[in-house]
């Protein structure tokens, strides 16, 4: 399959271009080719989609995906927990193809190969075919995509003219830059191209005129007057000099020197593509406009935030003639002595040889100096690993087209706020670059051999550069050892971080961490090893501020402190979260530094945090359920505050997967009564959601501490879970077994209300064999039970329960008789979920009765219910009972357009009965996709 963005987009599989739909559909596809691989999160496919979204906004997208599915495949389209991401295979997307061609180019180019360059320049360019992405391209959400494409090539642009001025006559180059610079006024590159080519032709005034025009051009528009190099290819010109064979370069600093410090380039460097692209954007811009940019590239240690940066100023030296300088500003090294701005200037002031009697005696007059000697110059400056923004501010140059490449472990936000930095952020590699840097580093004949163990490794080396060189060095030393023996003792690690270790500081992982760590002031210090007993993926304020015992507001500035310092990130809707190997490192301080109870409370509280700000979010969507008793939260814990329903809803789909690891920290810690509490307080919320398997998963730990524990009443109202969500998944055996337990249980602690639920239960589970008469009986006694507790919301569900069986059975008139008692009941208790489902039983028994204009309002008030509560699963199942109705009454447009709404949602829950809907479903799909 191939992608093509460089012009209109295309897909094409097996060289037959596919169909991509409507315009916003194309447009979401375009949003995941234009961060391939990349997650792109709900929130931000429905901003870029609608300026105003509707209220069906995400129910859009949902659709949009599944046709996409079908053009791109299930498997390359994938659900990630905050959106979508697209797999894109290396070799696959022409964008990325071209970004590569040009890397080349340049690389020869700077090479003095003019050759090699211009015909792979020439082939990469040869690509495109309009405007990126076609019409979509003056859509904002993919703006600044199209101008970095656009930015792209026009700098291949200039480099296959700059090899074509140094093979030979400029004849064929005048017409070209001509129209070039007509269309790029700005571009002060392509003029002086255009100035050289002329002058070659002894078109001297011609020369002069093409630098008046931009100048006027600068000055009109602008404000501006042409940059130096411009200005001194003119002077060039008017002196009758004859030697203007090559790029025009700025004059050399005072000494004649050209300074070189540069390290060596960092051997087997892969990946980082997309970073690459970005570095030589700016660095063309600023050449381009003869303005000095300063990069700030930030990330986590081990990163690569070096490597990066070397290997980038190497490639692109020969852009900068006056030299490049370097220096290793020691911010986060482990003696703990940062090179101040004094004795980084005198480094650069060394370095352009300033005779020392030259050097002014206080800093301000030597920072002046050091400016002064690069104003009108072209020079790299790299400043690595710099600690803070003041560290920086004293050392970046002033001249037209200087760059500085600053690498720090901080996001050096000041200098981005105060400075125009240009930030780039490092993180963890893909899979995919991973792979790629495995590859150079053992050979591709040995990773291919074990496919499975370079995985492994990838895993356990959580995708950090340094951690792959480290667990790779190790293997090169030893080329005969299978790599499964080396992915076998990172499993078989005392810790997360024991396979890392080195003698030298500079390559042993926790050493490298320890740099950080060690800048950290004490609060922000114990903070980080304490949110190492966090379950993950990631947390919010207010889960950071129960683990430090600590009120929301003080613990704000303490996480800003260790995203400052990247031991910790910052990731979508507010929350944090570090890599693996942080987490383990973190883990190893907390048990050296913190005693066992700290570390216990510090769990405590944690767990705390989420049962009662479940329990809170329960009783949003369930006023009426039946509570349980929970302990009151230990001191120091924090609350979310939840208003509403929507916001309830929100809080579990965002904390789910932290719940799902919560309810496992909790047994694992043998907090046993949590477990079943925290199972309780989220079974509506997988109920709603359809999220089965995390339903069972919990349930299933939730018993396990329950018989640990011998609670008989936790142990109930687990049977009684698991048997509702088997019924659901068609295991009546398992539901079956479960409700009994559930129902001797209840009985054992005489609990009439569990008893008469698991009752209710048991009838909807017999109803499933089609054994309605059992299941009638099992309704009628629930209510029974409910009458002598008082329940009335528990009457209400067995009364519908009840008229669902007669329903099945025939006797359509006492259906409606005890559901609209049901209904009546549920309405005056304000029960609005399972007022929903009674709706749904009126439907179903007005259906039976063919009166079917009266089933299909009862079932469209059902789903504006289930809408309101974001109920998808109970929607889908009323949707294909509307469906039915439809049919019925001879409206087969509106069934099929229902019965599309229901496998939308069955298929985005990944139900059993989404596959009892496919065959109908989707040659209806694919018959009126446009």
């Amino acid at each position: 399959m191939e992608f093509r963005v460089l012009g209109p987009m295309m897909v094409i599989d097996n060289g037959c271009a596919l169909s991509l739909g409507p315009p916003r559909q194309r447009l979401l596809l375009a949003l995941l080719l234009g961060r391939a691989g990349a997650t792109v999160t709900m929130d931000a496919l429905v901003d870029a989609l609608w300026s105003r979204p509707p209220a069906s906004a995400v129910d859009n997208v949902y659709l949009y995906v599944h046709r996409l599915r079908a053009v791109v495949g299930k498997d390359r389209l994938t659900r990630q927990q905050s959106g979508y991401a697209l797999a894109i295979r290396p070799g696959e997307l022409d964008a990325e193809r071209f970004a590569a061609a040009v890397r080349v180019g340049g690389d020869a180019l700077a090479a003095g190969d003019a050759a090699t360059a211009g015909a792979r320049l020439r082939e990469a360019l040869g690509a495109w075919r309009g405007r990126p992405y076609g019409d979509l391209a003056d859509e904002p959400a993919i703006g600044i995509e199209v101008a970095r494409l656009e930015e792209l090539r026009l700098t291949a642009i200039e480099q296959r003219v700059e090899a074509d001025l140094s093979l030979g006559p400029p004849d064929d180059l005048v017409g070209e830059l001509l129209e070039l610079v007509q269309r790029h006024p700005y571009r002060e590159r392509l003029t002086g191209q255009l100035m050289r080519a002329l002058h070659r032709q002894g078109r001297q005034t011609e020369a002069l005129a093409a630098f008046r025009r931009t100048r006027a051009v600068l000055r009109e528009q602008l404000g501006l007057e042409p940059g130096a190099d411009l200005q001194r290819l003119e002077l060039a010109i008017l002196s009758g000099d004859q030697d203007l064979t090559g790029p025009v370069s700025v004059a050399r600093v005072p000494s004649g020197i050209r300074p070189a410090h540069l390290p060596a380039d960092v051997p087997y460097f892969t990946g980082r593509v997309t970073e690459l692209t970005t570095l030589d954007a700016l660095s063309a811009a600023a050449i381009a406009r003869s303005a000095m940019v300063t990069v700030a590239i930030a990330g986590p240690a081990g990163v690569g935030k070096t490597a990066l940066a070397v290997h980038w100023a190497r490639r692109v030296a020969d852009a900068f003639p006056d030299g490049q300088l370097y220096v290793n500003l020691r911010g986060f090294d482990p003696s703990g002595s940062a090179m101040s701005s004094t004795e980084a200037v005198r480094v650069f002031l060394d370095a352009l040889e300033v005779p020392s009697d030259r050097i002014p005696d206080d800093l301000p007059a030597q920072i002046n100096l050091y400016r002064s000697l690069l104003a009108h110059k072209r020079v790299l400056v790299m400043l690595d690993n710099a600690r803070d923004a003041q560290q920086v501010r004293p050392l970046l140059p002033g001249g037209a087209g200087c760059v500085a490449l600053v690498t720090s472990r901080s996001q050096l936000t000041g200098l981005v706020a105060a400075d125009g930095a240009q930030p780039v952020d490092l993180d963890l590699l893909t899979i995919d670059e991973a792979r790629e840097m495995l590859d150079r580093r053992l050979g591709l004949h040995r990773t291919a051999a074990e496919p499975d163990a370079v995985l492994h490794i990838i895993d356990h080396c959580a995708r950090l550069p340094l951690a792959l060189a480290i667990v790779a060095a190790h293997a090169m030393s030893r080329p005969t050892d299978p790599l499964q023996s080396w992915a076998a003792a990172l499993r078989q690690a005392r810790d997360g971080l024991e396979a890392f270790s080195s003698a030298d500081p500079a390559t042993d992982v926790r050493a490298v961490f320890s740099w950080s760590y060690q800048t950290l002031t004490p609060a922000a210090a114990a903070l980080f090893r304490l949110l190492s007993l966090h379950p993950g993926p990631d947390f919010d304020t207010a889960a950071a501020a129960s683990l430090a015992g600590v009120p929301v507001p003080a613990i704000r500035p303490l996480l800003a402190e260790l995203i400052a310092a990247h031991l910790l990130t910052r990731r979508p809707y507010q929350r944090f979260g570090f890599h693996d190997l942080l987490r383990a490192y973190a883990t190893e301080l907390a048990h050296e530094f913190d005693s066992h109870r700290e570390r216990r409370a510090a769990t405590h509280r944690m767990l705390d945090h989420y049962l009662h700000t479940a329990y809170a979010c329960d009783r949003l969507l369930s006023p009426q359920r039946e509570p349980v008793t929970i302990a009151p939260p230990a001191p120091g814990t924090a609350l979310e505050p939840i208003s509403d329903y929507h916001a309830a809803m929100n809080w579990f789909a965002t904390e789910h997967t932290v719940l799902m690891a919560s309810i496992q920290r909790a047994a694992d810690a043998r907090f046993d009564a949590h477990p079943a509490q925290l199972a309780w307080a989220t079974l509506n919320f997988f109920d709603r959601r359809g999220l089965w398997h995390d339903w069972i998963a919990s349930q299933r730990t939730a018993l396990s501490c329950a018989r640990r524990s011998q609670d008989v009443g936790l142990r109930a109202q687990a049977h009684r879970a698991l048997g509702r969500v088997y019924t659901y998944l068609n295991r009546y055996g398992d539901a079956e077994l479960h409700l009994k337990a559930a129902i001797d249980g209840y009985h054992q602690i005489n609990d009439g209300d569990g008893e008469a639920y698991a009752h209710v239960n048991f009838g909807i589970l017999l109803g499933e064999h089609d054994r309605h008469s059992d299941a009638l009986a099992h309704a009628e006694h629930a209510r029974q039970l409910f009458r002598q507790t008082g329940n009335l919301v528990g009457e209400a569900h067995a009364l519908n329960s009840i008229g669902w069986s007669l329903a099945q059975l025939g006797d359509h008139a006492r259906a409606l008789e005890h559901c609209h008692q049901a209904l009546v009941q549920h309405q005056r208790l304000g029960n609005r979920h399972n007022e929903a489902m009674t709706l749904d039983s009126l439907g179903y028994a007005h259906h039976g009765l063919g009166q079917h204009q009266e089933a299909i309002a009862y079932y469209r008030r059902a789903l504006a219910i289930y809408d309101e509560f974001d109920s998808r699963y109970f929607a889908a199942e009323t949707l294909v009972r509307l469906a039915e109705s439809h049919d019925a009454a001879a409206d087969a447009t509106g069934a099929r357009a229902v019965r599309r709404q229901a496998f939308d949602i069955l298929d985005n829950l990944g139900h059993a009965s989404a596959e009892r809907l496919r065959a109908l479903l989707i040659p209806l799909i694919k018959a009126s996709s446009p």
